[in-house]
């Protein structure tokens, strides 16, 4: 297939939640194995409770010189909340289905593989180029975090996987933790005998109602987003769980903030006579690079000579541009033109589409110089 948008409404329309991305991780290794290529899956799958691993494709036939790089993408899309039914107005692709489009990350997928494409169609020369397609990143990264990075030749890397205009570059993603509460309280008839009961929704309420939560500064910010607890209506909780989270471009304001999310779900479980255990997780670590850096500067020369305007930014998200600079393999995050997204208006511009393979193109092209 040597249509980019054919190609993206097919994936779009194969729904790839986390840890079910079995169906398009089929449609694009056959994809890449039509185009000759070898794609080796490894058994990250069982490890992350995902019945796909991550897929690496390697291109042969490296010039002497130039810089080796990898691009990658994930094959997961938050879960649907409808059908899948891309379609096309106007020159921008949504969803009919009222749910998500799926244009995180698929869009990425489909300027990778056509680019691909056009390299082997081409004979293009460069200098290495490799890709990686990985699982269940909207839950984590979980699936580059699982990937053995030094099975890589590429000196730098590059992600599309930042909902910004085409020509915006990432310098900078936030540090993550996650918070797990659980508040243990005494159950009791609530009706007969309140009195006995030690309510642990009441105590995980008050602990949400003081927590600083949105945004806390320019850098830093925190929510709690799901909660669950209690047996039953008639019943006082005895049990309840919130799941919270926090980030920030600096690390050790992070850790502040961190700290005083525990402290404040432990002081509002002891005014209830409840107690609780906490849990904190790493998300994911984060980076900052600056603009004369090898990467940034491969990045901007691309996007320049495809007629983009560059612009320098920092993000909110996580993406697994992440996971590689925490191990010390340059990854670069691009914003590649979808919108909305993680909503039933996701969409992205046709234009957008054959826009980034250029740009992917001009990567290859300016690595290999």
């Amino acid at each position: 297939m040597d249509d980019p948008l054919a190609l993206f409404l097919e994936l779009c329309a194969v729904p790839s939640p986390p840890g079910e991305e079995r169906a398009v991780a089929d449609k694009v290794s056959a994809y890449l194995r039509d185009l000759g290529l070898e794609v080796d899956e490894d058994g990250a799958g069982a490890a992350i409770g995902s019945d796909t691993g991550n897929l690496l494709c390697r291109l042969p036939g490296r010039v002497e010189g130039g810089t080796p790089l990898f691009l990658c993408a994930h094959l997961d899309t938050v879960p649907p909340q409808g059908p899948l039914e891309p379609v096309v107005a106007d020159g921008i692709v949504r969803n009919a289905g009222g749910t998500i489009l799926g244009a995180d990350n698929k869009a990425a997928v489909v300027a990778m593989l056509e680019a691909v494409r056009r390299v082997v169609a081409e004979r293009r020369p460069h200098a290495g180029v490799e890709l990686v397609f990985t699982p269940k990143e909207e839950v984590g990264l979980v699936g580059a975090g699982a990937f053995d990075h030094t099975r890589l030749e590429a000196e730098l890397g590059f992600v599309y996987d930042n909902a910004a205009p085409i020509g915006v570059v990432v310098l900078g993603a936030p540090y993550g933790r996650t918070i797990t509460a659980r508040f243990h309280g005494r159950a009791a008839h609530s009706g007969m005998y309140p009195e006995e009961g030690r309510s642990a929704i009441a105590a995980a309420s008050r602990a949400i109602a003081d927590l600083r939560l949105g945004r806390i500064d320019e850098e830093t910010t925190a929510n709690v987003g799901m909660i669950s607890g209690g047996s039953a209506r008639n019943v006082i909780p005895e049990w309840c769980v919130l799941e919270a989270e926090a980030r920030s471009h600096d690390e050790l304001k992070l850790a502040d903030v961190v700290q005083e999310m525990l402290d404040t779900l432990g002081f509002a479980a002891s005014l209830a006579d409840c107690t609780v255990e906490t849990e904190v997780s790493e998300t994911y670590a984060g980076y900052r690079f600056r603009r004369g850096e090898p990467v940034v500067v491969l990045a901007a020369e691309a996007l320049g000579g495809c007629g983009y305007e560059v612009r320098y930014m920092l993000t909110g998200g996580g993406a697994d541009a992440n996971v590689f600079n925490a191990r010390g393999l340059p990854c670069l995050n691009l914003g590649n033109g979808m919108t909305a997204i993680h909503t039933p208006d996701e969409h992205i511009a046709v234009a957008d589409l054959d826009g980034m393979v250029d740009v992917t193109l001009a990567l290859i092209d300016a690595a290999r110089a």
